[in-house]
């Protein structure tokens, strides 16, 4: 098998193990607690407060938008953010493989010239 044949094969292994759907999700979350949110609560009063998931996205120019999040979502919000980072460091091996495929091919070369 010549090396562009198990480049091409190398990156439909990767494509095929693609999580493909509308499960992902770009930002991180995060953990907060939440101390004054209604006067006369005792647990705030205390200083305990409620803790509190939050995902937090951000966009270009600086802006960051923060979501609240409910407690039976923490998790599914966490797969879909797995899905995401798997999707993401697919994708940049992926594009590492098409670069190898756009590099001549080595026994290709002229004898005598130099590799710049």
């Amino acid at each position: 098998m010549r090396l562009d044949e198990r480049t091409i094969a190398a990156r439909q292994r990767l494509l095929d193990r693609l999580p493909v759907s509308g499960e992902i999700l770009r930002g991180s979350l995060l953990q907060r607690t939440i101390r004054n949110h209604a006067s006369g609560c005792a647990k705030c009063a205390r200083g305990e407060g409620h803790p509190l998931a939050v995902l937090t996205v951000s966009y270009p120019g600086g802006s960051t938008r923060q979501f609240s999040l409910r407690r039976e979502r923490v998790a599914e919000v966490r797969r879909w953010l797995r899905n995401y980072q798997k999707l993401k460091a697919a994708i940049e091996t992926i594009c590492e493989l098409n670069h190898d495929l756009l590099r001549p091919d080595p026994a290709a070369r002229k004898p005598g010239r130099k590799r710049a």
